[in-house]
């Protein structure tokens, strides 16, 4: 049983899944169903729950949910794998896989699982926990991956036309060219991280992204600032593409349309094509800082898209209506 988009999609590659001893005697007849199980929740007893009434409407020997949700056990510990009691359900989190070879890891885990749970079935619940050093981390590695923040680009078009249209401008300027000459290499680093950041701040306000604990306790707050971190890193990286596709396309336009003579002779001094680097590298900071005003000109919903999976969406969407 996986969750809609790529929790299907790993779970229907590993459908031809076999014992790893390779005896025929114990072969496996997988069945795949693609459905929300985690809709509404994430507590990780609820999701075993309806894993079991899914078994039982079905018929299956065993079941194993896959959701890209993270999930948490009741001591507060974030978890990879939790089986009932009588280990005939387990749910599987993908984002504890850490982010990396999630196909192979999540092939092997299933294999591990459906493997413990036919040889010993009833002996109590089988649990995998994170480590406490480090798994939070590698927790939110998976997180960032899920949301996919390469998706960034496709989603904020009218942003990155905006940026283009200011560095294309920009790069012909003379007095741009001048200021780019004057600062140092520190200055450059702090006006690119200051872009990144002031882009980043403005998708998360106009956007609405920020994730508020829905009660005061101390899980709830845990799980928005888990959120919260995810969304920071997924929009960081995302916007760190974009600049660096930016950066890539001023380069290709200065290249082809500036003649360093010429613009030596207007501002009264010689350029070189080390100058035409560092020009392009403060002009695609000012145009990743007027790419910000474009993407407001983005629906809500397609930049609640680029930046989150589709469960991570769909929870995210929940909780809206709720408070509303």
């Amino acid at each position: 049983m996986a969750d809609p988009a790529k929790p299907s999609e790993i779970a229907r590659r590993i459908r031809d899944l076999r014992p790893q001893d390779g005896d025929p005697g114990h072969a496996w007849d997988i069945e795949v169903v693609s459905e929300p199980f985690t809709v509404a929740t994430e507590d990780v007893g609820t999701a075993l729950a309806r894993l079991t009434d899914q078994a039982q409407d079905h018929h299956w020997d065993l079941v194993i949910g896959i959701t890209e949700l993270p999930l948490r056990g009741g001591d507060g510990r974030y978890l990879l794998v939790e089986t009932d009691p009588g280990q005939r359900t387990a749910v599987l989190s993908l984002p504890a896989l850490g982010g990396t070879h999630v196909h192979q890891r999540s092939r092997h885990a299933v294999r591990q699982l459906l493997s413990t749970m036919a040889d010993s079935p009833g002996e109590g619940s089988c649990r995998v926990l994170l480590p406490r050093r480090g798994g939070r981390w590698r927790l939110l590695r998976g997180m960032v991956v899920a949301n996919r923040p390469w998706m960034l680009v496709p989603g904020l078009k009218s942003a990155l036309v905006a940026a283009l249209t200011t560095g294309v401008i920009a790069t012909i300027n003379s007095t741009v060219w001048l200021l780019a000459g004057s600062m140092s290499w520190w200055r450059l680093v702090v006006a690119m991280v200051v872009s990144i950041a002031l882009v980043v701040g403005w998708l998360v306000i106009d956007g609405e992204l920020w994730d508020r604990a829905d009660s005061d306790s101390p899980r709830a707050r845990e799980r928005s600032k888990l959120y919260n971190t995810s969304t920071l890193m997924t929009l960081t990286a995302g916007v760190l593409i974009c600049y660096a596709a930016l950066y890539i396309l001023n380069l290709a336009w200065a290249l082809f349309v500036l003649d360093l003579g010429v613009m030596g002779g207007d501002t009264r001094r010689s350029f070189t094509y080390g100058d035409l680097f560092v020009l392009t590298w403060f002009v695609a900071s000012a145009a990743t800082v007027g790419g910000a005003l474009g993407s407001s000109l983005e629906s809500d919903e397609a930049i609640t898209a680029a930046a989150y999976s589709k469960r991570e969406e769909e929870r995210r969407n929940r909780l809206a209506g709720e408070r509303t």
